[in-house]
């Protein structure tokens, strides 16, 4: 393929020995193929979390499941479900959403099945849904909003297909709270007469907290309550109830039977198993998932609040359930990496984490968000965070937004996705952090709500899109840029090359740079060598040990395949 020059191939060749080597080439038609290195998904794990019921509505009909209903008020709507399930997911997949951005795996939010009614939500301001997945009710069955089995399989396979993993958010600290649609539909009798036509104000006036039949719940060898026949919650991390959520007796070596109501329960897939405590059965339970569809991986929630000693005994029975997959169904599975696991523990930093040493791979970096806020100074970002990383796999997931956190300044996307996919470690992409999202209805009481809108798929901002599909493309190709060398290599333009020894792979990246610029490439680079600038599409052949482009903001130099133009 001939670029697009006003000179003629001898003419050029002169050019090129007299020092102007340089000089960039616009291509016409196919662009040259990069050199890709992307690396293990443990070296270069690019995560997309997606909130799946405020993602896409594939399947309308499995909307209102156990009843639920939306709201009118957009301000008494915020915590309902808004039907985006498992189909949509796939859907998107299908479109190539994902690929488009570079991602290589899907994190999202537990599928199993959810206490079926409404909490009170903040202080009396909204009725509160479990469409976030965090008030599990069986953790064997999927919840019926979410989809069916057949559709969790066509998910899976198809992020497969396109080398995406799949990532449970997984919960073993608590299930959810009793609500009063779950009371009555499992006949645990601790309701007043008219249940039905409770208010925000009134709602806890017909629950009787002072009934025998709570025991028909949880019972108390499995959670701590504080309620009639239960142990109350502790007053440190691993005893505590969060937010008066039931707390998972983990920790305790009792071996116990079913809890009344799953044991009644029609279409649970829970049994009693010989001698279990209460953290054989919740692994077992989650583990299940991974054995029969072939999950990946892992985001654990309230890692805090959890003995270590569980997560560590969940790592090793994920990990041999997902090998038993992969045996099982070789055609199915993206490649023979063990399973991978990402920690949440409230205010880790980048820091390798003592965590670290009971399973998980990862924990998410909470420092981020105001570390990006800051990037008028990205070298001094760039530098830290890899000393921090130094070395493989990745042992830090960063981020910008987050659903228990903020959104990221949706006026300053571009600038923070730069942070973000150039930075040392590994990313995970909020949902609509790519397309400007915006904040839904703020609570008072409970501003994280605002967090989780709708994704904006009739009003993305397609100039902030475009820069994060370019930005996570180029960075899905580098695992350098994940776990490489960093060296700044210029100050004006701010420049910097990220090396991989061990995989070769290696990248020149400039910031702030416009027009006609010359990098210093020694050492990074050979004389010779044909580069892409992936922000452009131009090439440019290294001579003298630099490579001069013409840059219209951002310059992502990467090697070209020979013969590739």
């Amino acid at each position: 393929m001939n670029p697009v020059h006003p000179l003629s191939s001898a003419t050029r060749a002169l050019a090129l020995a007299a020092g102007l080597a340089a000089a960039w080439f616009p291509l016409r038609g196919q662009a040259p193929v990069p050199v890709s290195v992307p690396g293990t998904f443990a070296q270069n794990p690019i995560i997309y979390f997606v909130m799946t019921d405020r993602f896409y509505d594939g399947d309308p009909s499995n909307d209102h499941s156990y009843g639920r209903q939306r709201e009118k008020d957009p301000k008494e709507d915020v915590a309902t479900f808004h039907g985006g399930d498992l189909k949509g997911l796939t859907l998107k997949l299908k479109e190539g959403w994902f690929r488009k951005l570079g991602v290589n795996a899907l994190w999202i939010t537990a599928p199993y099945e959810q206490i079926h009614g409404w909490v009170v939500g903040g202080r009396s301001e909204f009725r509160h849904y479990a469409y976030h997945g965090y008030y599990a009710l069986d953790y064997t069955v999927l919840d019926r909003n979410m989809g069916t089995p057949a559709d969790l399989r066509e998910l899976v396979d198809t992020a497969h297909s396109q080398g995406i993993r799949i990532l449970f958010d997984v919960v073993m600290n608590h299930p959810g709270y009793l609500d009063l649609q779950s009371a009555h539909d499992f006949n645990i009798k601790v309701l007043w007469p008219g249940w039905e036509k409770a208010t925000l104000k009134n709602y806890h006036s017909f629950i009787d907290y002072n009934s025998d039949a709570w025991s028909d719940w949880w019972g108390r060898d499995w959670v701590r309550a504080g309620l009639p026949g239960y142990i109350d919650g502790g007053r440190n991390d691993l005893t505590m109830q969060i937010a008066f959520l039931p707390d998972f007796r983990t920790e305790s070596s009792k071996l116990v039977k079913l809890p009344k109501f799953l044991h009644d329960k029609p279409d649970t897939k829970a049994v009693d198993l010989p001698d279990t405590t209460v953290r054989g059965y919740l692994i077992k339970w989650l583990t299940d998932w991974v054995r029969e569809y072939g999950i990946d991986g892992f985001r654990c929630d309230t890692v805090k609040h959890v003995e270590p000693e569980a997560w560590a005994a969940l790592k090793t029975e994920a990990t041999k359930a997902l090998a038993e997959f992969k045996a099982k169904h070789p055609t199915r599975k993206i490649d023979d990496a063990p399973f991978w696991m990402v920690g949440e523990y409230w205010g880790a930093g980048p820091e390798k984490h003592k965590m670290t040493r009971y399973g998980f791979d990862a924990m998410l970096n909470f420092e981020f968000q105001g570390d990006a806020d800051e990037f008028a100074k990205p070298e001094k970002l760039f530098s830290q965070y890899a000393k921090l990383q130094a070395g493989q796999p990745v042992h830090m997931l960063n981020y910008l937004s987050s659903h228990d956190t903020t959104l990221f300044d949706r006026t300053k996307l571009i600038e923070g996705g730069t942070a973000l996919l150039l930075a040392p470690g590994g990313v995970q992409i909020f949902y609509g952090d790519e397309t400007a999202r915006p904040m839904g209805y703020k609570p008072n009481t409970d501003p994280q709500q605002a967090t989780r809108s709708d994704m904006n798929w009739g009003s993305p901002d397609e100039k902030v899109l475009a820069f994060w599909r370019k930005l996570g493309t180029f960075r899905e190709r580098h695992c350098a840029l994940a776990v490489g060398e960093h060296r700044e290599i210029s100050g004006k333009p701010y420049a910097f090359s990220r090396v991989d020894p061990p995989s070769g792979d290696r990248v020149v990246v400039a910031l702030d740079a416009h027009g006609a610029i010359t990098l210093p490439v020694a050492g990074v680079f050979q004389d010779g060598e044909t580069l892409q600038d992936a922000a452009t599409g131009r090439t440019v052949v290294v001579t003298g040990g630099k490579a001069a482009v013409q840059a219209d903001g951002l310059v992502l130099l990467e090697r070209v395949k020979a013969g590739a133009h």
